[in-house]
């Protein structure tokens, strides 16, 4: 049988539900060491939150990461000003890849998490699309 998957209102959930998303945010922040001290910590049973830990995700976690491609020229400070233009929009950086310049450019793609952007991705690539040392920007993916 095929996995039927649902987007359910946390509103209609019972309790144990959200306490095991929470317990997943402390394990994955480092708040706490194990699963039992997750289990302890938001007050439920070790053996629900093992039942479920891996059935049971927060939706609204995964559309906060996006990817963006840059072209920079290859000039001195290039990327730390594109660094600097993203961290005035409050986005963490997951991944960065540069490619070596060719032609006077290197291609730059980045990773981005954007849950507690100031603003809006399309306000960021045009933020970035402004300034010289960029040749060109756009969003390559839609988030995920």
């Amino acid at each position: 049988m095929a996995k039927r998957f649902l987007l359910v209102d946390s509103d209609v959930l019972p309790d144990v539900f959200m306490k095991v998303v929470r317990a997943k945010e402390l394990l994955a922040s480092g708040a706490v060491k194990n699963l039992s001290a997750a289990a302890k910590e938001v007050d439920i049973s070790r053996s629900a939150l093992y039942k479920y830990k891996d059935k049971i995700f927060d939706v609204s976690e995964t559309k906060t990461v996006v990817a963006v491609h840059v072209v920079l020229m290859d000039e001195l400070g290039a990327l730390q000003k594109l660094l600097r233009i993203i961290a005035n929009f409050n986005v963490s950086i997951v991944t960065i890849t540069q490619a070596a310049p060719v032609d006077g450019t290197a291609a730059v793609s980045l990773t981005l998490k954007v849950k507690d952007m100031i603003g809006d991705v399309d306000s960021l690539v045009d933020e970035m699309r402004k300034h010289s040392f960029v040749v060109t920007a756009k969003r390559i993916m839609q988030d995920v």
